[in-house]
Formats: structure tokens, C-alpha cells, sequence
């Protein structure tokens, strides 16, 4: 039996080309499987797969997004890691930033966690857009910066997470993905 804690993981998954795995489903269902496969690591839900427009628009095909939740055993940094070497194995190579890929899974939130510190969070939280695409973190920062921000993570997280509450704004994730309006919703739909 592998330990597992009580922290909570929140994971967003996205592809919008071929990998090893095939379809950019497929790598969802591939990444999902080597992720429940992971010591320390128990899934205990899966949103639907969403396709939805790529971002920035016009970058590339459309994706295929979902989002899981995990009880874990590893520190955030840990699963990090371990989340980049299941990219890594299915073929992922860090290039550009918002390119298309065959893989995306990124860290979203551990319980109600803000790394490194309420400061940093916020700080690259309001970024502005611009900048956005430019500045890469050299360290993991919790929540996800753009979690409030990207209709294709809170729609998946709302179905699986809906309460789920961003420690440092206070609003959880049904009420983020409200906010956002039907506009960001646009070309969005899940899959059957």
C-alpha cells in the first residue's frame, strides 16, 4: 500500500498536438495514468476533457484541458518535479513559452498553500499581460498565478473542486469562473 497524506493536489492537464501517447486525449489519459501511478499519489477525481481555443489565440490547434485532484504524500516541489519528468518522458521539451505541446500538467494549488510567500504570490498574480508572456518564475509559486484568469483550467476545476477557495483572494473556483463572464467561455465545450 503507498502513503499518501491528506494534502490536497489540484492538477491542470492540457495538449494540443500529437505526442508519443497519440491524440492529445490520449496524452490527457496517459499522463493521468502515469500520475495515479506515482508513489505517495492517489487520484480522487478527474473533470471532463474540455476542448478549448488555444491561448494566446491563435497559437496553435485547440487543446484538450481537464483538471484532477490528488491526495499526496510529496511536498509541493516534490510533485513538481515528478509532474516534469512525466512530461519529460512523454516527450516534452520546454522551448517557448505558451507554445503548443503534446503535454502541459501544471501544480494549481496544495491545499490552501501560498508559495514562497503571500508577497511573491501576489506580485506575479497582477502581472500584466505583457509581461505574462515574457517572465518565466524560477521558483514554484502556489497557487498558479493565472489560475483566476484562464477560463480552460477554472471550468474543468469547477467540476471537480467548486469550493475549492484561492487562499489569497478568497474566492473559490466557481465563483472565479463566474467572473470571467460567458465571453471567456467561448469555443469551450466538453468533450463526449
Amino acid at each position: 500500500m503507498r502513503a499518501v497524506s491528506d494534502s490536497l493536489a489540484l492538477l491542470a492537464l492540457g495538449a494540443n498536438l500529437s505526442s508519443s501517447a497519440g491524440s492529445p486525449a490520449d496524452a490527457l489519459r496517459a499522463a493521468l495514468a502515469r500520475i495515479s501511478a506515482l508513489r505517495g499519489v492517489r487520484l480522487v477525481a478527474v473533470s471532463r476533457f474540455w476542448r478549448t481555443p488555444a491561448h494566446p489565440a491563435g497559437s496553435g490547434p485547440d487543446y484538450v484541458n481537464a483538471c484532477a485532484a490528488a491526495r499526496v504524500g510529496p511536498p509541493a516541489a516534490a510533485l513538481l518535479a515528478q509532474l516534469h519528468g512525466i512530461e519529460a518522458a512523454m516527450g516534452r521539451e520546454r522551448t517557448t513559452r505558451w507554445a503548443a505541446r503534446g503535454i502541459d500538467i501544471d501544480l494549481l494549488a496544495m491545499d490552501d498553500a501560498v508559495a514562497p510567500d503571500a508577497a511573491v504570490q501576489d506580485r506575479w498574480r497582477a502581472l500584466p499581460p505583457a509581461e505574462q508572456a515574457r517572465a518565466v518564475p524560477g521558483q514554484l509559486i502556489l497557487p498558479h498565478p493565472r489560475i483566476q484568469d484562464r477560463a480552460f483550467v477554472l471550468a474543468p476545476l469547477a467540476e471537480i473542486a467548486p469550493r475549492w477557495t484561492h487562499p489569497r483572494t478568497g474566492r473559490d473556483a466557481a465563483a472565479m469562473l463566474a467572473a470571467l463572464g460567458p465571453a471567456a467561455l467561448a469555443g469551450m465545450h466538453p468533450l463526449p
